[in-house]
């Protein structure tokens, strides 16, 4: 079976997936009676599915001299081409709308940035469910890439992983002969390693939230999203959730596999997953989420000091957690806000800190995993290099070793994170020069170009008004929007690849 599926270009592979999911909301469609909207997702999806079985006859044969270069073109291709897939039904269900309004939203999913252009109560909850699908799908693409198409080619944050890491990840991609794994088996080893992972995560955290009193679709929604960081969501958000701080603490807990790729992909290394106290990734997280809840808990408290409500013990406890879960929200950027984020707001009287969850969004989770944002291991080689500097300063002379810090950071390490940082501060400029030539303001405009490039929807919804207030945004920079979020989830660097006339030579 691998073999006939590995003579199948790897696009229509994920076409064909993609067209075949859309019979889950069919049937869910059709369990709550609502049969137009069950007919949409059906007749799309079997007509997409011929269309592809042609396609798939047509190019089994045509082989790419540069499968990897394919590859990455493929998924370039997943994240533009797939979304105008994914809002066929959707654009039939909502008819009262324009292609590019449903064409924008599925790009969000696909790409994990969630957020929506339209009011919960507008979409059906199966559009709802498809919308949490396709981001779930995305971020099922991105673990998998990550692993076959990105780490071969050294991008992707795999530029500054660890020696011994890349050593490791050598090894797996070689034969015992010598040759090269065939970048195709690798897709496919990568498949069948990390997809039942993924599968499985979801299901328990789905039945976990279940249990704890959500709605058996609200669940799987939620549990889609938190797997996949889109934040998505239905009408009844996290905030107002009835699975209650015992939903919260459960999706806190899975949104660990967004901090590290030592969480999830023993392949990678399988000495990190009896190490992950060491796991840089998740020490500078946990540093960041208990430094910004502190100094968060501390500015309410002060606030609450001013007011008399110190005394409110139970807001006070309510604050500290809706604080630590928000920051670990969007340091993930999944952007789910915690129901007592809301009460620490009314303990304390002061509104939410548009700016640090700005931040949060733009240092980003782990490499190799459906976060987005410049990524923690390379802020970590920024500050080792920093660190490295400043010694310097205060010893001329002196040789760095070979030991700790500079042992784990390969060579052109410090390099690539710095150019990845100063492309990723150059695009968001760009990108935020060009909304405001679309009309908005710059405060309005910066905070879009971070929610699309870091893949962090909630956070535009949050600072422009709520949900809903996108679709009023001018159609240029809805258009500017959907590039921009392709650019955050592949990253400037890949593009960069692409761009590369040496690339694309045999």
């Amino acid at each position: 079976m691998g073999g006939v599926l590995r003579r199948v270009p790897l696009f229509v592979q994920l076409a064909a997936f993609h067209a075949a999911s859309m019979m889950v909301p069919a049937l869910h469609a059709l369990s709550i009676d609502a049969h137009r909207v069950a007919q949409a997702f059906f007749y799309n999806g079997v007509l997409l599915l011929a269309v592809l079985a042609a396609l798939a006859v047509a190019t089994a044969r045509d082989r790419s001299r540069n499968i990897t270069r394919s590859h990455l073109v493929a998924l370039l291709g997943a994240f533009t081409i797939l979304p105008v897939m994914a809002a066929m039904p959707v654009s039939d269900i909502v008819s009262d709308t324009r292609f590019l309004n449903v064409y924008t939203e599925m790009v969000a999913a696909m790409t994990t940035t969630g957020g929506s252009l339209f009011p919960a109560d507008r979409l059906p909850e199966t559009v709802h469910l498809w919308r949490a699908f396709v981001a779930w799908q995305g971020g099922l693409v991105v673990w998998v890439a990550a692993v076959a198409v990105l780490a071969p080619l050294n991008l992707g944050g795999y530029e500054v992983a660890e020696g011994n890491v890349r050593r490791h990840a050598d090894l797996e991609q070689t034969r015992t002969d010598g040759q090269a794994m065939n970048p195709d088996l690798r897709v496919f080893r990568a498949m069948v390693t990390l997809g039942p992972i993924y599968l499985g995560l979801t299901g328990i955290l789905w039945a976990i939230l279940t249990i704890a009193g959500e709605g058996a679709t609200t669940s799987l929604i939620h549990a889609m999203s938190t797997m996949s960081t889109s934040g998505i969501s239905d009408g009844t958000t996290i905030a107002r959730s009835t699975a209650g701080i015992g939903g919260e603490v459960a999706i806190a807990a899975f949104l660990m596999f967004a901090l590290s790729r030592q969480t999830f992909s023993t392949d990678m290394n399988r000495d990190g997953m009896r190490h992950l106290a060491q796991d840089r990734e998740l020490r500078i997280a946990g540093m960041l989420v208990v430094a910004v809840t502190v100094a968060l808990f501390a500015r309410h408290w002060i606030a609450a000091f001013e007011v008399g409500t110190t005394d409110d013990v139970g807001g006070a406890l309510g604050a500290l957690w809706g604080s630590a879960f928000t920051v670990l929200s969007f340091l993930t950027t999944t952007g789910f806000e915690s129901a007592h984020w809301q009460a620490a707001q009314s303990w304390s009287g002061l509104g939410t800190p548009s700016v640090l969850l700005l931040g949060l969004a733009m240092f980003g989770g782990g490499v190799a995993t459906t976060a987005g944002g410049v990524k923690l291991l390379r802020i970590y080689t920024l500050y080792a290099h920093g660190q490295r500097e400043m010694s310097v300063l205060v010893y001329p002379s002196s040789v760095a070793g070979m030991q700790g810090r500079g042992r784990r950071i390969p060579s052109g390490g410090i390099e690539a994170a710095w150019v990845f940082f100063m492309l990723f501060a150059t695009t968001m400029a760009g990108v935020t020069l060009a909304f405001t030539l679309t009309g908005l303001d710059f405060e309005d405009a910066l905070a879009l170009a971070v929610a699309c490039l870091t893949t962090t929807g909630p956070l535009a919804e949050i600072v422009l008004g709520g949900k809903g207030t996108l679709t009023t945004l001018p159609d240029a920079s809805k258009v500017i929007a959907a590039a921009t979020m392709v650019i955050g989830r592949l990253e400037v660097l890949a593009l960069f690849a692409l761009l590369n006339p040496n690339f694309w030579r045999d």
